[in-house]
Protein backbone atom coordinates (compact mmCIF):
# COMPACT_ATOMS: atom_id res chain seq x y z
CA UNK A 1 0.00 0.00 0.00
CA UNK A 2 1.31 3.44 -0.92
CA UNK A 3 1.71 6.04 1.79
CA UNK A 4 -1.35 8.22 2.47
CA UNK A 5 -1.31 11.91 1.68
CA UNK A 6 -1.99 14.31 4.53
CA UNK A 7 -3.33 17.79 5.15
CA UNK A 8 -3.25 19.75 8.39
CA UNK A 9 -6.31 21.97 8.71
CA UNK A 10 -4.68 25.16 10.02
CA UNK A 11 -6.89 28.06 9.02
CA UNK A 12 -8.59 28.51 12.39
CA UNK A 13 -8.66 32.06 13.72
CA UNK A 14 -9.03 31.14 17.38
CA UNK A 15 -11.70 33.75 18.07
CA UNK A 16 -12.18 32.63 21.67
CA UNK A 17 -8.43 33.07 22.06
CA UNK A 18 -8.49 36.70 20.94
CA UNK A 19 -8.30 36.07 17.20
CA UNK A 20 -4.81 34.56 17.18
CA UNK A 21 -3.85 32.02 14.56
CA UNK A 22 -4.06 28.64 16.27
CA UNK A 23 -1.20 27.16 14.26
CA UNK A 24 1.24 29.62 15.85
CA UNK A 25 0.23 28.91 19.45
CA UNK A 26 2.77 27.02 21.53
CA UNK A 27 2.23 24.05 23.81
CA UNK A 28 5.27 22.84 25.69
CA UNK A 29 7.37 25.48 23.93
CA UNK A 30 6.56 24.18 20.42
CA UNK A 31 4.14 25.44 17.82
CA UNK A 32 0.95 23.46 17.42
CA UNK A 33 1.66 23.13 13.70
CA UNK A 34 5.07 21.57 14.29
CA UNK A 35 3.80 19.18 16.96
CA UNK A 36 1.04 17.86 14.72
CA UNK A 37 3.30 17.56 11.67
CA UNK A 38 5.80 15.45 13.60
CA UNK A 39 3.09 13.15 14.94
CA UNK A 40 1.90 12.21 11.45
CA UNK A 41 4.91 9.96 10.86
CA UNK A 42 5.27 8.29 7.47
CA UNK A 43 3.11 10.05 4.90
CA UNK A 44 3.41 10.84 1.22
CA UNK A 45 5.32 14.05 0.59
CA UNK A 46 4.76 16.90 0.50
CA UNK A 47 2.68 17.43 3.62
CA UNK A 48 -0.09 19.92 2.84
CA UNK A 49 -1.15 22.68 5.23
CA UNK A 50 -4.50 24.40 4.61
CA UNK A 51 -3.85 27.93 5.83
CA UNK A 52 -7.29 29.52 5.49
CA UNK A 53 -8.92 31.75 2.86
CA UNK A 54 -6.41 34.11 1.27
CA UNK A 55 -4.15 33.93 4.30
CA UNK A 56 -0.55 35.08 4.45
CA UNK A 57 1.37 31.79 4.33
CA UNK A 58 2.42 30.31 7.65
CA UNK A 59 6.03 29.43 8.44
CA UNK A 60 5.76 25.79 7.42
CA UNK A 61 7.51 22.62 8.58
CA UNK A 62 10.37 21.55 6.34
CA UNK A 63 9.12 20.17 3.02
CA UNK A 64 5.48 21.14 3.59
CA UNK A 65 3.41 23.24 1.19
CA UNK A 66 0.73 25.77 2.10
CA UNK A 67 -2.67 25.81 0.43
CA UNK A 68 -5.20 28.61 0.59
CA UNK A 69 -8.69 27.33 1.30
CA UNK A 70 -10.97 27.18 -1.71
CA UNK A 71 -12.91 30.42 -2.01
CA UNK A 72 -16.41 29.31 -1.12
CA UNK A 73 -19.73 30.61 0.21
CA UNK A 74 -19.18 28.39 3.25
CA UNK A 75 -15.56 28.11 4.37
CA UNK A 76 -13.97 26.49 7.38
CA UNK A 77 -12.33 23.06 7.58
CA UNK A 78 -14.39 21.76 4.65
CA UNK A 79 -12.83 24.36 2.36
CA UNK A 80 -9.36 23.36 3.60
CA UNK A 81 -10.03 19.69 2.87
CA UNK A 82 -11.34 20.62 -0.58
CA UNK A 83 -8.15 22.60 -1.27
CA UNK A 84 -6.09 19.50 -0.49
CA UNK A 85 -8.19 17.34 -2.83
CA UNK A 86 -7.84 19.97 -5.55
CA UNK A 87 -4.06 20.05 -5.09
CA UNK A 88 -3.86 16.27 -5.39
CA UNK A 89 -6.03 16.29 -8.51
CA UNK A 90 -3.74 18.92 -10.06
CA UNK A 91 -0.90 16.42 -9.60
CA UNK A 92 -2.92 13.65 -11.26
CA UNK A 93 -3.73 11.90 -7.97
CA UNK A 94 -7.30 10.70 -7.78
CA UNK A 95 -7.06 7.53 -5.74
CA UNK A 96 -5.45 6.43 -2.50
CA UNK A 97 -5.90 7.91 0.95
CA UNK A 98 -5.92 11.39 2.44
CA UNK A 99 -5.45 12.00 6.15
CA UNK A 100 -6.79 15.23 7.62
CA UNK A 101 -5.93 16.48 11.09
CA UNK A 102 -6.75 19.61 13.05
CA UNK A 103 -3.79 21.84 13.88
CA UNK A 104 -5.03 22.33 17.44
CA UNK A 105 -4.63 18.66 18.40
CA UNK A 106 -1.19 18.86 20.04
CA UNK A 107 -1.23 15.30 21.41
CA UNK A 108 -2.22 13.57 18.18
CA UNK A 109 -1.30 9.88 18.61
CA UNK A 110 1.84 8.90 16.73
CA UNK A 111 -0.01 5.80 15.46
CA UNK A 112 -3.02 7.82 14.28
CA UNK A 113 -2.47 7.13 10.58
CA UNK A 114 -1.82 3.41 11.03
CA UNK A 115 -4.83 2.86 13.29
CA UNK A 116 -7.20 4.78 11.01
CA UNK A 117 -6.00 2.84 7.95
CA UNK A 118 -6.57 -0.44 9.74
CA UNK A 119 -10.02 0.60 10.96
CA UNK A 120 -11.26 1.97 7.63
CA UNK A 121 -12.33 -1.36 6.18
CA UNK A 122 -14.54 -0.81 3.13
CA UNK A 123 -15.83 2.59 4.28
CA UNK A 124 -15.19 5.69 2.15
CA UNK A 125 -13.95 7.60 5.20
CA UNK A 126 -13.37 7.27 8.94
CA UNK A 127 -13.22 9.84 11.72
CA UNK A 128 -11.88 9.79 15.26
CA UNK A 129 -14.01 9.72 18.39
CA UNK A 130 -13.31 9.51 22.10
CA UNK A 131 -16.37 7.93 23.60
CA UNK A 132 -19.16 10.41 22.91
CA UNK A 133 -16.76 13.12 21.76
CA UNK A 134 -16.24 13.27 18.00
CA UNK A 135 -13.50 14.92 15.98
CA UNK A 136 -14.49 15.25 12.30
CA UNK A 137 -11.27 17.05 11.20
CA UNK A 138 -9.19 14.11 12.45
CA UNK A 139 -10.10 11.68 9.73
CA UNK A 140 -9.05 9.38 6.91
CA UNK A 141 -10.63 9.66 3.46
CA UNK A 142 -10.56 7.69 0.25
CA UNK A 143 -9.53 10.32 -2.28
CA UNK A 144 -11.93 9.01 -4.91
CA UNK A 145 -14.85 9.57 -2.51
CA UNK A 146 -13.97 13.29 -2.50
CA UNK A 147 -13.52 13.73 -6.25
CA UNK A 148 -16.42 16.18 -6.59
CA UNK A 149 -15.72 18.07 -3.36
CA UNK A 150 -13.68 21.02 -4.73
CA UNK A 151 -16.39 21.98 -7.22
CA UNK A 152 -19.16 21.35 -4.71
CA UNK A 153 -17.49 23.60 -2.14
CA UNK A 154 -16.81 26.31 -4.70
CA UNK A 155 -20.43 26.34 -5.90
CA UNK A 156 -21.97 26.13 -2.44
CA UNK A 157 -23.41 22.68 -3.12
CA UNK A 158 -21.31 20.74 -0.63
CA UNK A 159 -22.37 19.43 2.74
CA UNK A 160 -22.27 22.28 5.30
CA UNK A 161 -19.57 20.73 7.50
CA UNK A 162 -17.09 17.89 7.77
CA UNK A 163 -19.48 16.11 10.12
CA UNK A 164 -22.31 16.39 7.58
CA UNK A 165 -20.03 15.18 4.79
CA UNK A 166 -18.97 12.18 6.83
CA UNK A 167 -22.59 11.36 7.59
CA UNK A 168 -23.50 11.61 3.90
CA UNK A 169 -20.62 9.32 2.93
CA UNK A 170 -21.40 6.76 5.63
CA UNK A 171 -18.03 7.25 7.31
CA UNK A 172 -16.90 4.88 10.05
CA UNK A 173 -16.39 6.13 13.60
CA UNK A 174 -13.12 4.99 15.20
CA UNK A 175 -13.30 5.14 18.99
CA UNK A 176 -9.92 5.71 20.66
CA UNK A 177 -11.21 5.35 24.22
CA UNK A 178 -9.67 1.89 24.58
CA UNK A 179 -6.34 2.92 23.05
CA UNK A 180 -5.25 5.80 25.27
CA UNK A 181 -5.55 6.65 28.94
CA UNK A 182 -7.06 10.04 28.19
CA UNK A 183 -8.46 11.96 25.25
CA UNK A 184 -5.66 12.28 22.64
CA UNK A 185 -7.71 14.70 20.52
CA UNK A 186 -8.31 17.34 23.19
CA UNK A 187 -8.00 20.63 21.38
CA UNK A 188 -7.37 24.31 21.95
CA UNK A 189 -10.46 26.49 21.94
CA UNK A 190 -9.98 28.71 25.00
CA UNK A 191 -7.21 30.11 27.15
CA UNK A 192 -8.12 27.51 29.76
CA UNK A 193 -7.56 24.73 27.21
CA UNK A 194 -4.19 26.20 26.28
CA UNK A 195 -3.07 26.39 29.90
CA UNK A 196 -4.23 22.84 30.65
CA UNK A 197 -2.51 21.40 27.60
CA UNK A 198 0.64 23.32 28.40
CA UNK A 199 0.73 21.83 31.87
CA UNK A 200 0.32 18.36 30.42
CA UNK A 201 3.17 18.95 28.00
CA UNK A 202 5.39 20.23 30.81
CA UNK A 203 4.64 17.06 32.78
CA UNK A 204 5.71 14.97 29.81
CA UNK A 205 2.32 13.33 29.36
CA UNK A 206 1.58 11.80 25.92
CA UNK A 207 -2.05 12.90 25.98
CA UNK A 208 -4.31 15.52 27.55
CA UNK A 209 -6.68 15.26 30.48
CA UNK A 210 -9.23 17.78 29.30
CA UNK A 211 -12.16 16.90 27.06
CA UNK A 212 -13.34 19.39 24.48
CA UNK A 213 -15.84 19.02 21.66
CA UNK A 214 -14.34 18.64 18.19
CA UNK A 215 -14.97 21.48 15.76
Amino acid sequence: MSLPHAVIIAGGKGERLGGVRKADLRVGGRRLLDRVAESLGSIAQPLMVATGPGETPLPLPAGAIGLADIDAPLGGPLAGLAAAVQALQARGIGTGFLVSVAVDTPFLPVDFVAVMLEALGDAPAAYATWGEQFYPPNALWRIEALSALPQQVRSGGAAPSLKALQHALGAAAVDWASRAGSDPFANVNTIGDLISLGRMAAAGAPSALIHTTGN
